[in-house]
């Protein structure tokens, strides 16, 4: 297809994103739920009563232990309301009525995370389209073809798409160019250009075409299409726990047996102290499983699950899609980070930063000069020369129709454009190209002029010449521009331990000019496909974790390699398929935002750990001297909250310890706020706010409940 046809559809593409923003007033984003939102909060509700099934509970040891425990208090509670009760039945019915609360509360936590991402999981599902697919006999578009049904579609087989139509499966283009519609997964209204040949050539099932056509070879089977295995990942339904996840849980088991062997050997213990002392009351079942239930590190166990399953749903809001809870978590385990220096570093076109007069010639007039020359440019070059001459002369653009201007267009032959201009001939291109165009026409060129040029040059910018008939102006600086406030976030990066490394395909020279304004800590210059694998290997063999992004066929032997591998979802198939991630956006700047979700989710596991296993801490204050002062009543020393009474203490700490999970939950779904820190500092500021606050708020909590126990004439 020639170039003039490829420029048509982009051209068209382009008015069809301006035209779709229109309508929408919006950048296309998907609508986040709020976490009160009754689309939320109904459905979580019944999730946590069905989530009472014993197969599903065990799968938690932490509130397993809860749920038994609220298992056999409903039984005592029975037995007490028979008149053989231990305690009170409203004492006993009070404690099972609160652990069961305990565990519907952690099932509603992990619920609630799970509509989140269930949510977002039906507006993908809702592009998955049972259509009819034009099969072709071929890879061509003039082969046989006949109608089939999608669902029949096998890996391999070439179906034609043309404007109009639904794609129907996931594929690579093979032959044509088209404008395609993305909005359904990606969120974002302006269409994108797939074509054959080059790394824009993966298309999605579901997506629709709107103009031109394309044929396209199937890459997947049923059922193993790019969103069928995005929604199985966001709905959480093959979630495994992640390698950090595992080893917590390990913890909290551990924690958990320790304090049930204890409070097991309690009882005898107990009853023998009495039966030698001739006085007193053992210890009750009832107030030894609300001890140990106060004991174990039931708010992270509550929450756990849900920490997990709300880091995926993060990233879904950014409009990446992780193929595995584990890379999410390496996200936030990241080292280094490979960052490629166009569309990342740089804002991805070389932009025009100064004009260079000849000798004789004054700046101006070389500016204007090059912006009538780039009229008629539509590149984002030519754009931003027109805008250089502006900012600095206030030299805007003129009306030529009256002056019979003619424009001349680029071509790959002559390597320069330029307008003929009340008969000036003014052009403007590379430098052997305007220095052969001079000559030819009886000029000369200027030392002065390729001195300036190989400096611009040695400073790793692009340089243009600009000539006006015989007399060659000067030359335009065309330089990377390094993006705003790019190096203040690698400053943030380095503070917390994470090295980054610019992957570009330049010299060293400008590499390393780059490199040190943008403020990376390292570069890699004329990067090959190999050298990116060696340099990941290298890390990699020095205990780093190693993340980066990429979108071409080329990248996908180091993002394979890779710990944290973000494919572009324009990139190919290939990439696809050796990442772990997919950015939806096709945002190279996104890897960062990437690594800042998954600190935040270590951040926010990390944090109500801390004050989980702080808050034991006062139950031990509340809980203990109530449970055994019938048996020693010197413990009442220790009942430095001053409670009301044995009953009203055990049951403050239980109310406490279910309410503490509902107020975590918003915490642990939106994750504690992301600090650009180091791991020393980090651990002292959870230190200072959850573990401090972790121990005060519970001796809080719980007094102001017995206070209300008392007044309302519950105990």
């Amino acid at each position: 297809m020639s170039n003039q046809k490829t420029n048509a559809v982009r051209t068209q593409a382009g008015y069809a994103g301006e035209n779709q923003v229109a309508q929408s007033g919006d950048t296309g984003r998907r609508d986040k739920l709020s976490l009160l939102d009754p689309k939320l909060v109904t459905p979580a509700l019944i999730e946590s009563f069905k989530k009472l099934a014993p197969q599903i509970q065990w799968r938690n040891p932490v509130m397993f232990v809860v749920y038994i425990g609220s298992i056999l208090t409903t039984i005592l509670f029975i037995q007490a309301l028979g008149g053989n009760g231990e305690a009170s039945a409203g004492f006993i019915g009070a404690i099972s009525l609160w652990l069961w609360f305990t565990v519907l509360f952690a099932n509603f936590a992990e619920a609630l995370a799970e509509g989140r991402s269930k949510a977002q999981a039906e507006s993908l599902r809702s592009t998955k389209k049972n259509v009819v697919a034009k099969k072709l006999s071929g890879p061509s578009k003039s082969a046989s073809r006949q109608i089939e049904s999608s669902a029949d579609l096998r890996k391999g087989d070439y179906v034609l798409v043309e404007a109009g139509d639904v794609i129907p499966a996931d594929g690579e283009v093979v032959e044509g160019v088209a404008s395609v519609d993305e909005s359904a997964i990606t969120g974002e209204s302006a269409p994108v250009i797939r074509e054959s040949g080059g790394d824009f050539t993966a298309v999605t099932g579901g997506t629709r075409v709107l103009s031109d056509w394309i044929v396209v070879r199937v890459s997947v089977n049923p059922g193993e299409a790019f969103l069928d295995r995005m929604i199985a990942m966001v709905e959480g339904a093959k979630r495994q726990k992640t390698p950090n996840e595992i080893a917590l849980t390990i913890l909290l088991v551990a924690l958990t047996i320790v304090f049930l062997v204890v409070t097991v050997t309690l009882l005898p213990f107990s009853a023998y102290s009495v039966e030698v002392a001739k006085a007193g009351v053992p210890i009750s079942i009832t107030a030894l499983i609300a001890l140990l239930v106060c004991l174990i590190p039931t708010t992270i166990g509550a929450l756990l699950s849900a920490i997990g399953v709300a880091g995926m749903s993060r990233m879904m809001q950014a409009n990446v899609i992780a193929t595995s809870g584990r890379a999410v978590e390496a996200a936030g385990d990241v080292d280094v980070l490979l960052l490629d220096k166009t569309g990342t570093i740089t804002l991805g076109n070389r932009q025009a930063s100064a004009f260079i007069p000849a000798p004789g010639v004054s700046e101006k007039e070389l500016a204007d000069a090059a912006q009538l020359a780039s009229l008629s440019d539509e590149t984002p070059e030519g754009r931003s020369i027109v805008v250089l001459a502006k900012q600095k002369f206030a030299i805007r653009a003129r009306e030529l129709s009256e002056h019979n201007a003619h424009f001349v267009a680029f071509t790959a032959q002559t390597r320069m454009s330029g307008v003929d201009y009340d008969g000036r001939q003014i052009r403007k291109g590379a430098i052997d190209a305007i220095k052969k165009h001079v000559i030819a026409i009886g000029g000369s060129f200027p030392d002065a002029v390729g001195k300036a040029a190989d400096e611009v040059s040695r400073r790793g910018s692009t340089p243009l010449l600009v000539s006006d008939g015989e007399r060659v102006l000067g030359v335009i600086e065309l330089k990377d521009i390094v993006k705003g406030g790019i190096k203040e976030r690698f400053a943030e990066l380095r503070a917390m331990g994470i090295k980054t490394v610019m992957i570009t395909g330049d010299n060293p020279l400008t590499a390393a000019a780059i490199a040190a304004e943008a403020g990376v800590d390292d570069f890699l210059a004329e990067a090959k496909p190999e050298d990116k694998l060696a340099l990941i290997r290298n890390h990699q063999a020095e205990g780093r974790l190693v993340a980066m992004t990429g979108d071409g066929t080329n990248d996908a032997p180091a993002l394979a390699q890779a710990d944290v591998a973000v494919a572009m979802n324009t990139g190919t198939q290939a990439a696809k398929e050796a990442g772990n991630m997919v950015d939806l956006d096709s945002n190279p700047t996104k890897l960062i935002e990437i690594v800042e979700i998954g600190k935040q989710m270590l951040m926010t596991r990390g944090s109500l750990t801390t004050f989980s296993v702080a808050n034991d801490i006062a139950k031990y204050f509340a809980i203990i001297p109530a449970a055994f002062a019938s048996t020693y009543p010197q413990l009442n020393a220790l009942n430095v909250m001053g409670l009301n009474s044995p009953s009203s203490a055990i049951l403050s700490a239980v109310i406490f310890n279910a309410i503490i999970i509902v107020f975590l939950i918003p915490l642990a779904l939106k994750g504690v706020k992301y600090r650009a820190q180091g791991a020393a500092q980090l651990l002292r500021t959870n230190l200072l706010i959850y573990g401090l606050g972790g121990i005060i708020v519970p001796f809080v909590g719980i007094k102001v409940i017995d206070l209300l126990l008392v007044a309302l004439h519950l105990t």
